[in-house]
């Protein structure tokens, strides 16, 4: 697992958003071999959305042979409601690229039957390959998508009920009124994010610390839901500096002296997108110094 630190929220949003930039472009995604990108919602992608349509107006991205799923959506609120998840993603990303609509894939939390909608959303993403990267946010209580703590780590796209905690914290985006928050979400699972080909988790904020601490220093755990990262061949988390306070000192300086040794020693060039390295140039050219 990869440890990437970056200054602020502005840092970060822009590393993930070239990262995924990068990805798509090294893919070469054609319509007979689309892209498939999991997305999250909430503050955390925020900036990352913000920079992909940059790109894209830019002339430097395309949407266009893009598949992407959503990690989850309220139960019961309308589609047009402007804190649902639908709203959202159209809002700050979606309406602003030239992808195309039937491309789009969002949990219905108003289907007559909502655990076929997630069996069918899993039966989707089978059919499309899999996901090849999955980006998400978390939760202070380090949940990820709407898997609470205590949620299975090999669970897939269910109902699930809300957490108390997780009510409160995404009262902000209803008048700060708990009573008007859905207490249900249609949720990818754990098993559903970890079964993608990458996974790119973002936190930022020093009330994100504990969770980051618990997801890089401590063993996997249910009641942290984030941490199925560590059990996963290509997964990498990016934060900034107010996310590691609850780190150890020799956690933080060891994560970033294996960047600095990448682009010192190896040379930045020849990292791959996921850090592997391409090739060795030798000691002779080395510009690395201690």
């Amino acid at each position: 697992m990869r440890l990437v630190i970056r200054q602020d929220f502005e840092a970060v949003s822009y590393h993930v958003a070239k990262y995924v930039k990068e990805r798509i472009r090294e893919f070469a995604p054609t319509a007979s071999k689309p892209f498939v990108l999991g997305l999250p919602t909430g503050s955390s992608p925020i900036g990352v959305y913000r920079n992909l349509v940059k790109f894209h107006q830019a002339g430097e991205l395309s949407f266009q042979h893009i598949i992407t799923f959503n990690m989850d959506e309220y139960v019961g609120l309308p589609r047009d409601h402007p804190e649902s998840y639908h709203s959202f993603m159209w809002s700050n990303l979606f309406k602003h690229v030239d992808i195309l609509p039937e491309n789009v894939h969002i949990l219905d939390g108003n289907a007559t039957d909502l655990d076929l909608e997630c069996q069918r959303y899993e039966e989707k993403i089978a059919a499309v390959g899999g996901i090849e990267l999955f980006l998400g946010g978390i939760g202070p209580d380090g949940h990820i998508a709407f898997n609470e703590p205590g949620s299975s780590l090999n669970s897939r796209t269910r109902v699930k009920t809300l957490a108390y905690d997780t009510i409160v914290a995404n009262a902000r985006f209803f008048d700060n009124d708990i009573t008007k928050v859905p207490n249900l979400a249609l949720t990818v699972g754990v098993a559903t994010v970890m079964d993608a080909r990458e996974v790119c988790i973002i936190i930022t904020g020093a009330h994100k610390a504990l969770a980051l601490a618990k997801c890089i220093e401590e063993g996997v755990n249910h009641m942290w839901t984030v941490s199925a990262i560590q059990l996963h061949p290509r997964g990498m988390v990016v934060c900034d500096e107010d996310a590691t306070l609850e780190l150890h000192v020799k956690t933080v300086n060891y994560f970033k002296s294996i960047e600095k040794v990448h682009e010192q020693l190896i040379g930045s060039d020849n990292v791959g997108l996921q850090g592997g390295v391409r090739s060795w140039r030798g000691n002779a050219e080395s510009t690395y110094h201690q």
